[in-house]
């Protein structure tokens, strides 16, 4: 193989490294605002049954 397909085999894995970890990134700040939305939902149904109470 040549050098050159070398350097272009490590740019490949680089760039796939980095569409991982923005692909992992995205899921970690999707579920941290699904699970606030989760804990306001749980407030409201709470405060609503103590509220009919």
């Amino acid at each position: 193989m040549d050098e050159r397909n070398f350097a272009y085999m490590a740019y490949g894995f680089i760039a796939a490294w980095l569409i991982v970890v923005v692909y992992v990134l995205t899921l970690a700040t999707r579920e941290k605002k699904l699970r606030s939305e989760l804990e306001r939902v749980r407030y409201m149904i709470e405060a609503r049954d103590k509220k009919s109470s």
